[in-house]
């Protein structure tokens, strides 16, 4: 049967200064299709959908849809053509209510010339209901809902643009499982009604499930597109990287502990904020110590207190043996504990600085004498860590905003490994980066441990949990809820910590203890 095509893609070309981001891609997408695009970071994937969404033009090629040719100089152009974007870093305003956000600059009018809030209100109820989330107030604010609510708020909004085609980035990287179930029904029902979507994950076995059609893109080149029936996650694979791909090494665990001093020491800790709530635990040299739960369990936050970006309500922490008080972030820095955060643009990055001014900030804020800085060895040091990483960057001096999110997360981690860090902390440290660079910051961590670094490795993802951590720490609501070795861990036992009514060893013996 032939496709029903509704945007063809011709030898698109677009270069940016020193390199190349698409080169000559063609590939046609079909009406009523989730068409996914897969690739390593630096792909063209970002640069693609960015073209077709009106965010910039092309240098070459042509992009119709429709039937019409069409070069878009704003997302306003490309929206009027029943194009939507919904971007990995959702571009919501907070303190608006949800009716706000859906009909922003667009918002219905009186006969007076004001707002009309009553009829807005019903047609975003009516979009919501249309994606079975009628639960949804219209005017619930923005900032009092969830990553997964705002996520569906999108989609509602692009939905009321009346989008042909849907470009989704992302759309299930911060989300629990239970959340992207449901995020994946609402796509399919979309596609069901007729609506295209173009969906990009690095999450192969999501790619798998809900694709119905899937491109690769390799620097820039456009590589294959076949029925997602014709593809396995090991064939996407060795597309992506050019080569038979094996993935990571397995690890050695840490089965016996006895004899161990452990080099960092948490006791009842509380945080000002009441996120965190008397966690008590040991951090060992040489050990990855997995951190998970649900969003909002309080993972983040231990982290950050430990580290002295968040302030310590009561609790203790011991590092070698002997109690230390960290103030701030500096505090920990001269301990010799580093942190690479989640939120990499937000928290990790000055992304107007070069990739070099980004990789030393810190090396040069502990060396430098007097605040001198040498130029020379400054430019050294930062050239054999791009090396060593492999960080994909035209020079040194390129604005780190402009590498993909791979190469901007390597040049963090190249920030923390030449400071020499006894113990590093790494929250989400694969969030949104493709297999590729996922194995790479995976043979980091486990070149750390055998180092004797000792590491805390948070993830959402219990897979990349099972197969890093020797301990794996569970939390829940601002608690620590369970700890497994790995070799007694798997995924049903991580999840039944998770749960509302789960109980753990520890409360169970209160619980005998106060019943006898």
């Amino acid at each position: 049967m032939d496709r029903d095509i509704i945007c063809k893609i011709e030898h698109i070309t677009k270069k940016f200064p020193g390199t190349i981001a698409l080169d000559g891609v063609s590939f046609d997408i079909a009406r009523g299709e989730i068409h996914a695009i897969v690739g390593e970071n630096g792909a063209g994937k970002s640069t693609l959908m960015n073209i077709l969404s009106g965010v910039y033009g092309h240098d070459e090629g042509v992009v119709t849809f429709e039937g019409q040719e069409c070069k878009f100089t704003s997302t306003n152009d490309a929206r009027k053509a029943g194009i939507a974007m919904i971007h990995q870093e959702l571009s919501l305003a907070g303190g608006m209510t949800a009716a706000e956000n859906v009909f922003i600059n667009r918002m219905p009018k009186t006969k007076f010339g004001l707002v009309d809030y009553r009829r807005m209100n019903q047609d975003c109820t009516k979009y919501l209901e249309r994606l079975g989330v009628s639960y949804l107030s219209p005017k619930t604010k923005v900032k009092e809902m969830s990553i997964s609510e705002q996520q569906l708020l999108e989609i509602s909004k692009a939905v009321s643009l009346d989008a042909k085609m849907i470009i989704m980035d992302e759309p299930t990287s911060s989300l629990t499982s239970t959340e992207v179930e449901f995020l994946l029904k609402v796509i399919t029902q979309l596609r069901d009604e007729g609506v295209s979507i173009l969906y990009i994950s690095h999450k192969l076995e999501e790619i798998r499930r809900i694709a119905d059609t899937i491109t690769v893109l390799r620097d820039g080149k456009h590589i294959v597109t076949a029925p997602a029936s014709e593809m396995d996650e090991q064939k996407m694979v060795n597309y992506m990287v050019g080569r038979e791909f094996e993935g990571a090494a397995k690890r050695n665990f840490i089965t016996d502990y006895s004899g161990r001093e452990p080099i960092l020491s948490v006791r009842n800790l509380y945080d000002m904020a009441g996120k965190v709530k008397n966690v008590s635990f040991d951090l060992y040299p040489g050990e990855v110590l997995g951190l998970t739960g649900l969003v909002g369990a309080g993972r983040s936050e231990v982290l950050q207190c430990i580290f002295g970006a968040n302030m310590i309500k009561s609790g203790k922490i011991y590092f070698k043996g002997e109690e230390v008080q960290i103030r701030n972030c500096n505090d920990a820095i001269k301990l010799g504990i580093g942190l690479i955060p989640e939120g990499r643009k937000i928290q990790g990055l000055f992304l107007k600085l070069s990739v070099e001014e980004n990789e030393m900030i810190v090396y040069e804020k502990q060396h430098s004498k007097m605040g001198i800085r040498k130029a020379k060895k400054s430019r050294e040091i930062a050239e054999s860590y791009r090396n060593k990483l492999r960080v994909k960057t035209p020079t040194l001096d390129t604005q780190v905003l402009n590498l993909s999110g791979g190469n901007q997360q390597k040049t963090i981690v190249a920030r923390w490994l030449m400071n020499e860090p006894k113990v590093l902390f790494m929250d989400e440290p694969t969030h949104g980066i493709d297999i590729g660079a996922k194995n790479e910051i995976y043979k980091i961590i486990d070149d750390l441990a055998k180092e004797g670094v000792a590491v805390i490795l948070l993830s959402s993802e219990m897979p990349e949990v099972l197969s890093l951590a020797d301990r794996i720490m569970v939390m829940h609501h601002g608690y620590k809820r369970g700890e497994l070795l790995n070799n007694e861990a798997d995924q049903v036992k991580i999840l039944s910590y998770t749960l509302e009514e789960a109980v753990t060893e520890d409360e169970l013996k209160e619980r005998e203890q106060a019943a006898n």
